[in-house]
C-alpha cells in the first residue's frame, strides 16, 4: 500500500467513524474537492505535511492523532 493509499483509507474511515461528509471536510479543512478527489481516487501520488495538517484539523484532531493508525504502521508501507 502506498502512502497516499494509506491516507484516504484514513480519511474514508475517519469519514465513517465522525459521521460527517466529505464535502462537509472540505470546507472545515480547507482542501479543495479537487485536491480531495485526487486523493480519494488514487491520482495523487503524493500527500504534503501541510495537506495532513489540513485534514486532520479538519477532521478536529492534530496530525499526530491523524497519523496514529495502524495503516501507518504497516509493514507493507511503501514511502517511496
Amino acid at each position: 500500500m502506498t502512502l497516499n493509499e494509506a491516507v484516504a483509507k484514513r480519511i474514508r474511515a475517519l469519514l465513517q467513524e465522525k459521521g460527517i461528509t466529505r464535502y462537509r471536510l472540505e470546507q472545515k479543512s480547507g482542501v479543495f474537492h479537487g485536491a480531495m478527489e485526487r486523493i480519494l481516487s488514487g491520482q495523487n501520488k503524493t500527500v504534503t505535511l501541510s495537506t495532513v495538517f489540513k485534514l486532520a484539523n479538519g477532521f478536529g484532531m492534530t496530525a499526530l492523532e491523524f497519523l496514529d493508525d495502524d495503516v501507518f504502521r504497516s509493514e507493507e508501507l511503501d514511502i517511496e
